[in-house]
């Protein structure tokens, strides 16, 4: 009789080359979006947690803008690219924020599973989930009183025909190393996943129809965790990135990729749009000169100077004192030449790169090319 690890393998693989049948369109009204720090648009600063200084921000918004990057994300392009405006953050109320074309519930730090007493962030894909729930109830509630906020609210029908987008797993994994071994996180895995899927049928219950999932990138090749992982060169790979972290990754994203097939299966009056970030991103990393980046790896704001330019006990743009000296973790002078950005987060260079990539629809299941009208007008 065949094991459990065995049947669960031949499973993936049969999920992973069934052939989607429906393929996304690109005429959203609206979009929502969940995640961590890679689409954080200001969510757990505006919620207390964190706060951010210059240089946080200088390439674009010349300004922190809760975004943990010197500029723009990787949602700033695709929201850009479908001619939308960039999303708010859903705990962002100062300034009169728009949420007539979407909602922002992403918060950097954040994990699919439960968060613990120690989480930088306390706002889980559940909590998140939950966030939705109550922003939908209230906007029709609202908008049943009259028109007097319909141009800061989604229209009732948005809710059904907008985009939802994912993008979170990697504080899982890049956690769980703290604390287990390879094994034990390949083994929490299908856990992870079935906390993902709990959260995709809650929101299907509230009538969404369109997923767009990013899969995870790779999470051996962020500075932080060379520097945590990486002593031992044997532990790396011919890029300078871990090894095991970035394992765990292709592990992770070949069940989520199998569980979005599953979905698309039980769902079949829905959408989902499977895109591979970890090919893209490793690919820029394995090929960053040719694409006009100086450094792979080493992160442009930080403190501790070549190789990584990062230092654990103190994050960009704060001044601590360390080793009885003041010293402040300060931005390389191009940002543009780094991959990375504070040896966790991507550059906006990086992002845009990344973004290009993605909107090329050959990193998706399923590819999505033709169904991008607005391609010629990008500015990549």
């Amino acid at each position: 009789m065949a094991s459990k690890p065995y049947i669960l393998q031949i499973l993936v693989l049969v999920f992973i080359f069934l052939p989607f049948t429906n393929s996304i369109h690109f005429k959203f009204p609206s979009i929502f979006n969940f995640g961590d720090s890679n689409s954080d648009t200001g969510e757990l600063v505006s919620a207390g947690i964190e706060s951010l200084e210059p240089p946080h921000g200088q390439s674009y918004f010349q300004m922190p803008s809760g975004r943990y990057c010197d500029g723009r994300l990787i949602i700033d392009f695709l929201m850009d690219a479908m001619d939308l405006p960039f999303l708010n953050a859903y705990l962002d109320s100062i300034g009169i924020p728009s949420f007539r074309k979407g909602c922002n519930f992403a918060a950097a730090g954040s994990t699919i599973q439960p968060a613990s007493a120690q989480a930088v962030s306390p706002f889980s894909f559940g909590v998140q989930v939950a966030q939705f729930v109550r922003f939908k109830a209230r906007v029709i509630e609202l908008l049943a009183k009259g028109n007097r906020l319909d141009k800061y609210l989604p229209a009732q029908d948005y809710f059904q025909k907008g985009l939802y987008m994912f993008d979170i797993g990697q504080n899982d994994l890049a956690g769980a190393f703290y604390s287990k071994t390879y094994d034990q996180i390949l083994a929490l895995i299908p856990t992870i996943l079935i906390e993902f899927e709990t959260g995709i049928k809650a929101l299907y219950d509230q009538g969404a129809r369109n997923f767009w999932i990013h899969n995870t990138g790779p999470l051996g090749c962020l500075a932080q965790n060379v520097a945590k992982f990486g002593t031992d060169p044997s532990s790396l790979d011919e890029q300078g990135c871990v090894s095991k972290h970035n394992q765990a990754a292709k592990v992770f994203n070949l069940q989520l990729h199998a569980l979005t097939k599953k979905l698309l299966g039980q769902y079949t009056d829905s959408n989902f749009t499977y895109v591979d970030i970890y090919t893209i991103k490793y690919n820029l990393i394995s090929n960053y000169s040719k694409l006009g980046f100086e450094q792979p790896i080493m992160a442009c704001c930080g403190f501790g100077g070549p190789p990584l330019n990062y230092d654990s006990r103190i994050a960009c743009g704060k001044t601590k004192e360390i080793n009885g000296a003041t010293v402040t973790a300060k931005a390389c002078n191009d940002s543009s030449e780094y991959i990375n950005w504070d040896g966790i987060h991507y550059s906006e260079a990086a992002n845009q790169y990344v973004s290009s990539q993605i909107l090329t629809g050959k990193y998706s299941d399923p590819p999505f090319s033709d169904k991008m009208p607005f391609l010629l007008n990008l500015k990549f």
